[in-house]
């Protein structure tokens, strides 16, 4: 039964009071769970496994739940539970369905004596190859509850990161896409309403009001066919950045050079990339292969190039430092903070330093977005609305000059 995964069943039976009872537990076959409930003085009429909701079903398991995982797990080992017991009181926490089921498969694994790295590995979609390698370098060391605190603390930090970029992006897109959809409203709902007056007036109307009208009568006729090449458009440019490296690498390049966005995205990728290496080689993982684990945590094609180039000249006797600053991609004071910490044999401490730092920096940019986009975004609406209502008032301002 070890191989079995753990599922939840609903139950119905009467109590050793002749009472009815219904109600949900997990395990691994009905007979099981029926055994548990004659422990309870329950004798079970009827189980069965849980129907699985009619819309929605499991909840998708998220990089902050591996994050929450991760840290309650630390919290078991180091109060002393064992691993396979820790996992269970994990799962019988866990509200999300999906992220249950997955610790399960894993403590099913790990019970069935395959090692705890293995098992993650069985589940690259959740636990990527650094998340597996630290865990392994733990397993061996000796020092699993340690690794897992380490870890617990980078994942919480990766994903403190990714919610304070999120919410950076998240203000100025939406805005944007509240003034395209007014904009088109007005053009398609209101814009006509004006022109069939404007029909009635016989005098020429003047160019602005012509173009205007011109794109409402365009968006009345096009309007399904413009959304369909918004939304193929944008789905497209997503494929091929996902699929094509130069096509990644030149959108890449311009999110750096973006105002503001540009700024908060390249001290994330400082912080990204200062945060990996130091939780990376205080493992004890060798310099050259935790710069391969760097490589893909910067989330940038531009700094993933880099970063490898950075490698190949450290397996070349170069120290980080120097290949940092030939790179030029990197700020001057995480390559101070590396050549402090190569010096004094405290790269991973300084590196850890340099991290804070630059979150720290990021989080006070995205306080400060909203108030060095505000005035621009008021700009980009008095324009498209604003613009709008001008177009549709001039004529009725010229007609009462003439009156």
């Amino acid at each position: 039964m070890a191989n079995a995964t753990a599922v939840a069943y609903v139950y119905k039976g009467v109590d050793n009071k002749g009472n009815k009872v219904e109600g949900e537990l997990t395990g691994t076959s009905p007979s099981l769970i029926k055994a548990q409930l004659r422990k309870q003085g329950i004798i079970a009429n009827q189980v069965r496994k849980k129907p699985k909701p009619l819309f929605g079903g499991k909840k998708k398991v998220k990089p902050a739940d591996i994050a929450l995982f991760t840290r309650q797990m630390a919290t078991m080992m180091k109060a002393g539970v064992p691993l396979v017991q820790s996992f269970e009181l994990v799962a019988d926490g866990v509200d999300n369905e999906g992220v249950r089921e997955l610790i399960l498969k894993i403590r099913d694994d790990v019970a069935s004596g395959t090692a705890f790295a293995e098992a993650l590995r069985k589940h690259p979609l959740y636990f990527d190859e650094l998340f597996c390698n630290l865990v392994a370098s733990g397993e061996q060391s000796g020092a699993l509850e340690t690794m897992l605190d380490r870890i617990a603390t980078y994942k919480e930090k990766t994903e403190s990161l990714k919610a304070k970029i999120k919410k950076a992006m998240t203000y100025p897109i939406a805005v944007i896409v509240v003034a395209i959809v007014v904009t088109a409203i007005l053009l398609v709902k209101v814009v006509p309403q004006f022109a069939e007056t404007f029909s009635s007036f016989g005098a020429e109307l003047p160019a602005f009001t012509l173009f205007v009208v011109g794109l409402s009568e365009w968006m009345q006729a096009n309007w399904f066919m413009a959304l369909l090449v918004v939304v193929v458009g944008i789905g497209g440019v997503i494929e091929a950045k996902k699929r094509n490296k130069n096509v990644a690498q030149f959108f890449d390049r311009l999110v750096l050079k973006l105002p503001i966005l540009g700024t908060i995205t390249y001290n994330s990728i400082a912080a990204r990339f200062a945060r990996t290496l130091s939780t990376t080689f205080a493992a004890g993982v060798p310099l050259i292969d935790a710069l391969k684990s760097v490589a893909g945590a910067t989330g940038n094609s531009v700094y993933e190039e880099a970063t490898m180039k950075i490698r190949d000249s450290v397996a070349t006797g170069i120290p980080l430092n120097g290949a940092l600053r030939t790179s030029g991609l990197f700020p001057t004071m995480l390559i101070q903070m590396t050549a402090i910490g190569e010096e004094s044999g405290a790269l991973d401490e300084m590196l850890s330093k340099a991290a804070d730092f630059y979150e720290e920096a990021v989080d006070n940019m995205v306080d400060n977005l909203t108030t060095l986009l505000e005035p621009m975004i008021m700009a980009v609406l008095g324009i498209l609305v604003g613009g709008l209502m001008i177009a549709m008032y001039m004529p009725i301002f010229q007609l009462g000059q003439v009156v």
